[in-house]
């Protein structure tokens, strides 16, 4: 059975992240700030193929041209119909907003239970998507998503799908970051979608994990849709780190722990991006002729940074001299070991030995576009979107605390 309600009025958003490092991270770096000790365990190389880089680097599809005469183009945005999949998620309660504010005709899917462990009764979605039309359906089911669109009674324009696992498990992650995707992808075609827009992420460059394969072979059919529709066009965005997902140790420092880094804190480095601005880029994508069946890493304004840095400009804020505790890489590589040998026996467990290695995986590499060429991470050419930077969130969360970015079921991007 699937409900809809339309409405309009004015709401603040709270966000929540689909980020991909889960609590094992968080809670094993909680415990090195309560009880720190030291650490020497040697670290050893993580293994990069450059040949596997290039099959996954970011191509287009095809020639615009015959596309972008797609009919909905040339409406005004209030006739504009845009299908929001993931809407109740941290970044797809932004994008929503962000629509409306444009002026779209936004409806906006929902589970009637939604939020972190289904925690937001109806009630509280139909506060937190006020502006759209709130469709409830089930899009992990493709009859009642068909079902709960056929009974909106008007076409679909545009699909933008903010959907991701939401710890990053195996299963999980086939559930939502392809099948739920692709029902999103063939509900909406069904009822005139011509245009869809997908989140993404930047790491899929390098896909060790399995949520990482699941959104690559989604992108590889949404391509693939493409390039046998000439009436139909896509727009894939990959972003780079959340600002809550690099908020974890805030609070911790404030109250006098040591910033926790692994090896030299400049193993990894990103050009974190606020859920605003990236709501902004993606509502974007919309309308914009020049995103038309592109592959879009983004990142935000400024430079890129790493840990040591982001450590730097926390404790700057804190006028405290700088105290960091560098882990070596080496002891999460002996954790993932003792996981992937507990698997083998109990496979149960094959989700904490994921988990195990997301935690690694975002420990040691960088959120920037990864040269096919080089095999090397790129700030210069990860492109830069937006205003909002990280010391401007970091100094915000030392006022207001982290109410309203819960980690949830996750912790760093």
């Amino acid at each position: 059975m699937s409900l809809c309600f339309s409405f309009n009025a004015c709401i603040l958003h709270s966000a929540k992240c689909q980020s991909y490092k889960t609590e094992f991270t968080s809670q094993f770096i909680k415990q090195i700030q309560v009880k720190s000790a030291p650490f020497t365990s040697p670290s050893r190389p993580f293994n990069f193929s450059r040949e596997r880089c290039k099959l996954v680097r970011a191509l287009a599809t095809k020639p615009v041209e015959t596309a972008v005469s797609a009919s909905f183009r040339s409406k005004n945005s209030k006739d504009i119909n845009v299908l929001v999949v993931g809407s109740t998620g941290y970044i797809g309660k932004f994008v929503v907003k962000e629509l409306v504010n444009r002026g779209f005709n936004v409806i906006a899917v929902a589970r009637e239970s939604s939020g972190i462990r289904g925690k937001n009764s109806k009630e509280d979605t139909l506060n937190d998507l006020n502006g759209a039309s709130a469709c409830f359906s089930d899009v992990t089911n493709l009859d009642i998503l068909k079902k709960s669109l056929q009974n909106l009674g008007f076409p679909v324009d545009v699909v933008v799908s903010c959907l991701a696992s939401r710890t990053g498990g195996v299963k999980d992650s086939w559930k939502i970051d392809y099948e739920a995707t692709k029902n999103s992808l063939v509900a909406g075609k069904k009822f005139g979608a011509s245009h869809f827009v997908l989140l993404s992420a930047i790491c899929v460059q390098k896909p060790l994990l399995e949520f990482q394969r699941a959104k690559l072979k989604f992108e590889a059919e949404l391509m693939k849709e493409a390039e046998e529709d000439d009436g139909f066009t896509y727009s894939i965005v990959r972003p780079t780190a959340f600002f809550k997902s690099l908020g974890g140790q805030v609070e911790l420092v404030k109250d006098g722990k040591p910033y926790v880094m692994f090896g030299d804190g400049k193993l990894c480095a990103c050009k974190p991006i606020s859920e605003q601005d990236l709501a902004s880029f993606i509502s974007d994508c919309v309308l914009s002729v020049e995103k038309i069946n592109q592959v879009l890493p983004i990142g935000g304004p400024g430079k890129a940074l790493t840990p040591l840095e982001q450590g730097e400009i926390l404790f700057k804020l804190l006028g405290k001299e700088p105290k960091f505790l560098k882990v070596p890489i080496g002891i999460m590589d002996f954790a993932i070991g003792i996981l992937d040998f507990l698997v083998k026996i109990f496979p149960s467990m094959e989700d904490a030995a994921e988990f195990g290695k997301i935690g690694r995986y975002y420990a040691a590499e960088s959120m920037l576009i990864l040269d096919p060429e080089t095999g090397e991470y790129s700030a210069e050419k990860t492109p830069s979107y937006g205003k909002d930077t990280l010391e401007e969130f970091f100094a915000r969360v030392l006022r207001e605390g982290m109410a309203g970015q819960e980690l949830g079921e996750q912790s760093i991007f």
